[in-house]
């Protein structure tokens, strides 16, 4: 089978969020299962200079005018880039300029990739055809749109990693994306007047999977389906939708052979992470000690993070004697609010704006809890890291974090399944609860060690996953 996932980004050439954690590792798992997988990304420079070695397939025209398509490899997987520099050649961010402004033609940046899919799905690459499109969120929404339009044989699974962001375009842009006109209306891609390239993946999929099971049900509700929840139940009757959780690269993520940490160490000798967490205090400029709890954040900043609440319950961890790292950045306001506390509080709270691989892996293999907060979250990676690393999760009740946390309760301490600390409603006194029971787990070391081990335990990879997906594609067939 001939799987193609469309996408935007690929960790570690580029990365703005859990998106290219996902595209790094999960075409690999596909393949050592026995899949053929191939992505396509468009061309942007930290792809073109991560994978210096492609021979051009074909050049074509396009509505975006002519591009070049390349093929080249990274960790053994195929990739095709989409090479047209007066679309992709640009500073900052794949979707905005270093002034965080969406560009304006981003209606065509991303609606080529959704063509291109399309047309390696139908033979522009004479050697290889997708037997199965797979466009990741709504940058690939239009893939979907495009094959039915031209009613090619192959299958779309669209895949939703944050409802959220919908890719909402002008209605006047139809024509010049070379899409029928009568696709703009309620039953196709059109919401409130608009294109959505978010809608067009959710309407013409042949299946919806959402990034954990918790999440697939949650935006069939008002309160997380931005106005797509009437489609998404509508779909879900179909049994056109599902939910597949996440996995992690245990490759890259474990305590044992990171080779980011300054000490490995396992669930069986922990003395490692002790000298971590020494470490990343110093280095952060805390006060040295093993004796207080070291809370960690390493997120977007942001209101759906529920950083807001955090920092409205901040005032009990300090009062605790607990410590705080935060590596993040976002929202002003929170950034400068976290700025502020930090240099109120020098000696328990270290802040560092902005993204650092490096700093998040030490901060992750040397924290005791990692703090996911999260008003909703459709998978979450960090907290998966956390409980591989031993650094107990903090988290509410929601999306992939209610998939994958078990809460410290007397009945799961008694009977040795609990990983983390999860609280149900997104208010201030519920996190505080939470921490409280932190607080308390802490004082009992003996029971604190045994959480961690269970929570080291636990296996998220990215085997069960890939099975699951070719279960799904071959089903399609």
């Amino acid at each position: 089978m001939r799987v193609l996932h469309a996408c935007s980004e690929l960790f570690p050439l580029l990365k703005t969020g859990g998106l290219a954690d996902v595209i790094g590792a999960l075409p690999g798992a596909q393949i050592a299962a026995g899949a053929d997988v191939r992505l396509l990304l468009p061309a942007f420079p930290a792809l073109m200079e991560g994978i210096p070695q492609t021979s051009i397939v074909t050049e074509v025209d396009t509505f975006a005018g002519r591009v070049t398509l390349r093929y080249g490899t990274y960790n053994n997987v195929g990739v095709y880039l989409i090479d047209a520099p007066h679309l992709y050649d640009r500073p900052g961010s794949p979707y905005h300029d270093n002034s965080q402004h969406d560009y304006a033609d981003n209606y065509k940046r991303f609606g080529l990739l959704g063509w291109i899919a399309c047309e390696l799905a139908c033979g522009i690459d004479f050697y290889w055809q997708a037997d199965v499109v797979h466009g990741h969120d709504w940058h690939a929404g239009l893939a979907g749109a495009y094959l039915a339009a031209k009613d090619y044989p192959a299958r779309f699974v669209f895949t939703v990693h944050n409802l959220a962001y919908q890719g909402l375009f002008s209605a006047s842009h139809i024509d010049e994306l070379q899409l029928p006109r009568h696709f703009m209306q309620p039953e196709g891609l059109e919401f409130y007047g608009q294109i959505s390239y978010l809608k067009a993946g959710l309407y013409y999929a042949d299946k919806i999977t959402a990034v954990s099971p918790t999440y697939a049900q949650e935006i069939t509700q008002a309160e997380f389906g931005f106005g797509m929840e009437n489609l998404l139940r509508q779909r879900r009757e179909q049994g056109k939708l599902a939910g597949i959780l996440n996995g992690v690269d245990y490759n890259i993520w474990s305590p044992q052979k990171d080779t980011l940490l300054p000490q490995n160490y396992n669930d069986k000798k922990m003395a490692g992470k002790v000298e971590n967490k020494a470490h990343l205090q110093s280095v952060m400029g805390l006060s040295v000690t093993p004796k207080v709890p070291l809370f960690c954040v390493v997120s977007r900043l942001s209101n759906q993070k529920g950083l807001d609440l955090l920092l409205d319950a901040l005032p009990t961890l300090l009062n605790e004697g607990c410590q705080l790292v935060l590596l993040g950045s976002g929202d002003a306001d929170l950034q400068d609010a976290y700025l502020a506390m930090a240099k109120k509080h020098p000696k328990q709270i270290a802040v560092k704006i902005g993204y650092d691989e490096n700093l998040a892996h030490q901060i992750i293999g040397a924290a005791d809890v990692i703090l996911v907060p999260s008003r909703f979250e459709p998978c979450g990676l960090t907290q998966l890291y956390g409980l591989k690393y031993g650094t107990l999760p903090l988290v509410r009740l929601t999306g992939g974090l209610a998939d994958t946390v078990i809460d410290c309760s007397l009945e799961n301490l008694a009977d040795k399944t609990a990983t983390g600390f999860v609280f149900r409603d997104c208010q201030v006194s519920e996190l505080i609860d939470a921490m409280r029971r932190v607080f308390a787990l802490w004082a009992e070391p003996v029971k604190w060690k045994r959480v961690q081990r269970q929570a080291m335990s636990m296996d998220f990879s990215w085997d069960i996953a890939a099975q699951k997906y070719l279960q799904m594609y071959q089903q399609l067939r």
